[in-house]
């Protein structure tokens, strides 16, 4: 399975890994020029922005260990865009991680909601 692939299936269990647990889809990869975020959700009246993460192998830390201040700092500045192109500032909302780790075959994957929060919040 090619890289792009492997991303897309990924992505999709997370997804519905979410679903199961009560969240729903908003959308999927959501680009702009200050960055991607993987998955929008909605978990009652809070946004949920959800980063996917996969490691075959634990050698370089699991995958969400890879969150690292970079990412979150990229993440925060895309979601400030979406909300701002969609008129909700004022909608609360979280930032989780979705982390899958092992071969495909025997993915655990672990959810963190509120996995780190927007400074000043």
């Amino acid at each position: 399975m090619d890289r792009i692939a492997l991303g897309k299936y990924t992505e999709s269990l997370a997804c519905k890994h979410l679903q199961d647990h009560g969240l729903s889809h908003r959308e999927s990869n959501y680009r702009c020029k200050l960055g991607e975020i993987d998955l929008i959700m909605q978990d009652g009246q809070t946004l949920v922005f959800v980063e996917v993460r996969y490691r075959e192998s634990a050698g370089y830390g699991n995958a969400a260990e890879s969150v690292d201040h970079f990412k979150r700092q990229k993440l925060l500045r895309c979601a400030n865009h979406y909300l701002s192109i969609n008129h909700q500032h004022r909608s609360p909302c979280r930032f989780d991680v979705v982390s899958l780790n092992g071969p495909l075959n025997q993915l655990v994957v672990d959810w963190i909601p509120a996995a780190f929060i927007e400074p000043g919040n």
